[in-house]
């Protein structure tokens, strides 16, 4: 496998954080695993974010072909609307990051329980245990 052709290191290749009987549920070991987690995802993101305006610079092209236009304009409307998601994931990211330093993190927002360090690992922006997320989730049915 060439250089070229390695994979990029995902946000979520990391270590699984190991605990040990009796210790302190978001000590400062664990939020410094967290913050990791969570600064090499918000990097891996923003480096999409720039690839994304260089493409769109380098293959900004006025075809004659209406097809080709139409073809390019789906392209780019389809990378943007990633592009968005991506942008309100950051958001978040930066949301977790700011409740790590004021001592919030790993807890649910609604009741208050630990939210759990194989379900942060698995989604390092939840804010809800897994049993309020599923009543948020059932209600969420309901309405809609």
């Amino acid at each position: 496998m060439t250089d070229s052709a390695k994979p990029t290191a995902s946000p979520f290749s990391f270590k699984p954080y190991n605990e040990t009987k009796g210790e302190e549920y978001m000590n400062e070991a664990q939020l410094k695993h967290f913050a990791t987690i969570l600064k090499n995802w918000k990097a891996e993101l923003m480096h999409e974010v720039d690839r994304t305006v260089h493409h769109m610079q380098d293959d900004a092209a006025n075809f004659p072909d209406p097809n080709d236009r139409a073809t390019q304009e789906s392209e780019f409307s389809l990378e943007l609307r990633t592009r968005d998601r991506e942008r309100r994931l950051i958001k978040k990211i930066d949301e977790s990051l700011k409740e790590i330093e004021s001592g919030d993190y790993g807890f649910c927002e609604s009741c208050g329980i630990e939210i759990g360090i194989r379900r942060l690992e698995a989604r390092p922006t939840a804010s809800l245990c897994i049993d309020c997320k599923t009543l948020d989730e059932i209600r969420e049915k309901q309405m809609g």
